[in-house]
């Protein structure tokens, strides 16, 4: 289990005892790792992965034993949101240099190559499953990559520092609190 200091845990909760991988090796070919344990590049199969899995899963790095998708995290995710039965991975992502406040600590939903996703409406359940907290959400096609929480006039708003109007100000304020650090 991760450390429950984590960022993951702090933003998504502990990992779901009822939600196991079972043959889900999305994040093993899609994600990029950077440690001192493993590193391979986005979209590229980790050298330890075979047609049954991980070929050192009993002793494999620490990345892969304390990472976990939004799915093992969110009971609000359908079972059919499992990255190889959506065709998509939500993550949590921080950039320490990031181009912009809302990249800084967010979670992305990436659909995997191949993915129909947006046609079948998962993309849809899932951002209405996760979009419920003060919490960055963009969704990447792989080559595009959309913000999609908070909304635009809410997004210009936090950013921009401008007075809310009175149906958006609590809103606003939760953002602006949330986000404090990177608008600075």
């Amino acid at each position: 289990m991760a450390d429950p200091t984590d960022l993951e845990t702090l933003l998504l909760g502990p990992v779901l005892a009822n939600r196991e991988c079972g043959g889900c090796t999305a994040c093993c070919v899609t994600l990029k790792v950077d440690t001192p344990d493993l590193a391979k590049a986005a979209g590229t199969p980790c050298p330890q992965l075979t047609a049954n899995g991980c070929s050192i899963h009993a002793v494999r790095p620490t990345i892969c034993r304390t990472w976990f998708c939004a799915w093992r995290r969110l009971a609000a995710l359908p079972d059919e949101a499992r990255p190889d039965r959506s065709g998509l991975i939500v993550s949590v992502s921080f950039h320490r240099e990031a181009r912009h406040p809302f990249e800084a600590i967010a979670l992305t939903v990436l659909a995997l190559p191949g993915s129909d996703a947006i046609a079948s409406g998962m993309a849809a359940r899932v951002l209405d499953a996760i979009c419920d907290r003060p919490v960055a959400v963009w969704f990447s096609d792989g080559k595009r990559k959309m913000l999609m929480h908070p909304e635009a006039d809410v997004a210009e708003l936090v950013l921009s520092g401008d007075e809310p109007p009175p149906e958006l100000a609590a809103e606003v304020a939760a953002w602006r609190t949330q986000y404090a650090a990177f608008l600075a």
